[in-house]
């Protein structure tokens, strides 16, 4: 499994408003390989940093849906934005391969 994550530095006050775009319910939820997305918010003095956190199966099922219309639907005019409109100040992609986890006993 891997988690892919855009890590999103978001002038202040515009992450929270921001999370929500991402959880949506969609054709995303039935691509091969696909489990989750988990959306968090750490506030910092002087920004916002939104994490969009994605788990995967693997790198090909999340590359598929890079490569896929859905993805391009998702992200369609986001491009064509002007920067001084848009609340991210800048944004980094870190992929991780899960090698070891630990689960509830409950």
């Amino acid at each position: 499994m891997i988690i892919v994550t855009n890590k999103m530095k978001t002038i202040k006050g515009y992450a929270e408003k921001m999370a929500d775009r991402f959880t949506k319910a969609g054709p995303l939820q039935e691509m091969q390989g696909f489990h989750k997305v988990e959306v968090t918010v750490t506030e910092k003095q002087e920004c916002d940093i939104l994490n969009v956190s994605m788990y995967w199966e693997s790198h090909e099922d999340f590359q598929a849906w890079r490569d896929s219309d859905i993805f391009k639907r998702a992200h369609q005019g986001s491009e064509n934005k002007n920067a001084s409109e848009s609340p991210i100040i800048d944004s980094e992609i870190i992929i991780s391969k899960v090698v070891s986890t630990l689960k509830s006993i409950q």
